[in-house]
């Protein structure tokens, strides 16, 4: 009897210590307040928005700016996942901040700079948070979208160390934009009840 005593304790020892080393992985993503805002929020300007629209076969369409005339609406650009893709497009316009984070990991180190591993954290929150350059993404979706694009684009996005960007719906315009490139002809919602 006192061997199996010894070997339970040992073994609970053992799990206990094992499952304490193991940390989940979590993608942090951080979601709006339900409660409306106080104050209005302050006004992006056009040139900093960058929008992406995941669609179905890993298609990915871009575009900049906001739709601001329904009748000259931007062009869509089709790219990919790859380092060549949405990872260039958002290091060209995300450099400042990700040249800034890396040179701040870099004399970690390098010890030219003796922090924690929160206070690096910290520091890097604090340059996104400052950020008043660097591109706003919007990231979209169509209904055939696959959820492992959906981890790939936040995947890069903390890669890039893009500091601001959001999840949003797809409008009428943007399902117009992809049905032109796709060639197949937009039916709204007001026109199928119509017919």
């Amino acid at each position: 009897m006192t061997p199996m005593v010894d070997l339970a304790c040992l073994m609970l020892t053992f799990f206990m210590l094992t499952t304490a080393f193991t940390k989940p992985k979590v993608m942090e993503i951080v979601m709006p307040d339900k409660t409306p805002p106080k104050e209005k929020p302050p006004e992006v300007p056009s040139w900093r928005v960058l929008n992406f629209i995941l669609d179905e076969n890993n298609k990915v369409y871009w575009y900049n700016g906001m739709i601001k005339d329904p009748k000259n609406l931007p062009t869509l650009t089709l790219t990919n996942f790859s380092k060549d893709g949405i990872r260039k497009i958002l290091m060209e316009r995300n450099k400042d901040i990700f040249n800034q984070i890396e040179q701040l990991r870099e004399d970690v180190l390098s010890n030219k700079l003796k922090i924690s591993h929160d206070s690096l954290e910290n520091l890097v929150k604090s340059i996104k948070r400052k950020d008043s350059k660097g591109p706003v993404i919007m990231i979209k979706a169509t209904d055939k979208a696959k959820y492992g694009n959906f981890v790939d684009i936040i995947d890069e996005m903390f890669i890039a160390s893009a500091a601001h960007y959001a999840v949003t719906d797809l409008n009428n315009y943007e399902k117009k934009m992809l049905d032109a490139v796709k060639g197949t002809p937009s039916v709204t919602t007001t026109e199928k009840k119509t017919k």
